[in-house]
């Protein structure tokens, strides 16, 4: 299976100057090569351009001092952004051309398959990159005996910080799937309530308010300050360090949440959203965006086939219309979070009742055998003071030690 693995970096002075110049080359180059094919009668083969690069060297002496696979990976990454493009109009999606490159917009580079080599220096990891040097690395994760990097990606962050993306195939097998799932489960996502299953537990979703707040004032202060001056660069700075925070939070929640359901169950159902075109929505489209169900829901996937769990996607359309017992589909507006069926009197919680909607459809996809049917009347009614068998905080203790104790109930 192929894994990306991310680690600090702490190049001092001297190489980050290097780095940047090899930054900004590769940016140049990109640039370069988008206008040579917007100039172009007919776009070429990728593997074409490619070959004009020992030419371009024979004038442009900065390329000679950036590794020759770097140099690849930027004809590449030019040909994959007008492949995205592409696709993005088929789709009916509204699209121009594609743009030239600012130096804030352009801040990585690829190694791919060589030129790059993981050292053990005077007892400290460093990271050795061709016509580079070597960078120190903060090794917080050891890589497997049996996994294979295949390639390193080299990135400053608007915060200032450099970070080593490693590209990791890994040699194992996946456990096999069971033909006969015990421990199944559909989960139904939402905003007051991140996730609802059919188990009865309710993840409540994280307040990062008091995060919003300080991104909200740093950008006011940012605001008052005089743009290019040494006060708004400091202050620039801060801001992206307060998105940076939000962005880690916020992504250990998702990849805690994914993790637990991929590893306590043999079958995970989930609703196929259109997590974009959600957010595109007007109206709360910023609980939407910041929810990131579509980031929760291809972390479950990948962690889904990595420890041996089914995973299906089923349509969401109706799961929160149709009766969970009965089948009867009722249209009740977004503010109404009650289920009452009025052919069957079933009554239980909105997102429970989709949970065990998406399950049932989720079955019927994969097309697996259960030992057991489906509890439904097990839903707690409407009417209880908790609509859920199990509340999970997301605050302190962890995530995962407050799961843990919840299944272990």
């Amino acid at each position: 299976m192929h894994y990306n693995y991310k680690y600090r970096l702490d190049p001092p002075e001297a190489l980050t100057e290097t780095l940047l110049h090899h930054v900004d080359t590769c940016r140049q180059l990109y640039n370069h090569v988008l206008y040579k094919l917007n100039e172009a009668d007919e776009i070429p083969a990728r593997y074409k351009v490619q070959g004009t690069l020992p030419d371009l060297k024979s004038w442009w002496d900065d390329l000679g001092d950036v590794h020759s696979k770097v140099l690849q990976m930027v004809v590449k990454r030019v040909y994959d952004n007008l492949s995205s493009l592409k696709a993005q109009k088929e789709n009916g999606r509204a699209g121009g051309m594609l743009k030239w490159k600012s130096p804030r917009e352009y801040r990585s580079l690829t190694y791919n398959q060589s030129g790059f080599e993981l050292k053990n220096t005077s007892g400290r990891p460093v990271l050795w990159v061709s016509k580079i040097g070597e960078i120190p690395i903060h090794f917080h994760r050891d890589i497997s005996e049996n996994a294979t990097i295949k390639q390193v990606t080299v990135k400053q962050e608007p915060t200032g910080e450099w970070f080593a993306t490693f590209g990791i195939d890994v040699n194992e097998d996946t456990p096999e799937k069971s033909e006969n799932p015990d421990r199944i489960v559909g989960v139904d996502v939402g905003i007051l309530k991140y996730a609802h299953d059919t188990d009865g537990t309710a993840i409540q979703s994280p307040d990062f308010s008091d995060e919003r707040e300080r991104l909200e004032r740093a950008q006011r202060n940012l605001s008052r300050k005089e743009h290019g001056s040494n006060n708004w660069e400091k202050q620039r700075k801060t801001v992206a360090q307060r998105h940076a925070d939000l962005k880690r939070k916020r992504r250990d929640f998702l990849h805690k949440l994914s993790a637990y359901y991929a590893r306590e169950y043999d079958l995970v159902a989930v609703e196929d959203l259109d997590a974009k075109g959600l957010v595109e929505l007007p109206g709360n489209s910023r609980n939407r965006a910041g929810a990131s169900w579509g980031t929760f829901l291809r972390m479950l996937e990948y962690k889904c086939e990595r420890e041996g769990t089914h995973f299906v996607a089923v349509d969401s359309r109706g799961t929160s219309k149709e009766c969970a017992s009965c089948g009867t589909e009722t249209d009740k507006p977004l503010w109404m979070r009650e289920h009452s069926c009025p052919s069957c009197g079933f009554e239980a919680d909105r997102d429970a009742n989709a949970a065990w909607n998406i399950l049932s459809r989720g079955l019927e996809d994969v097309g697996v055998g259960h030992s057991e049917p489906m509890p439904v009347e097990t839903a707690l009614p409407a009417d209880t003071p908790v609509s859920a068998k199990r509340v999970v905080e997301t605050g302190s203790p962890t995530l995962t030690e407050r799961t843990a104790s919840a299944v272990s109930e």
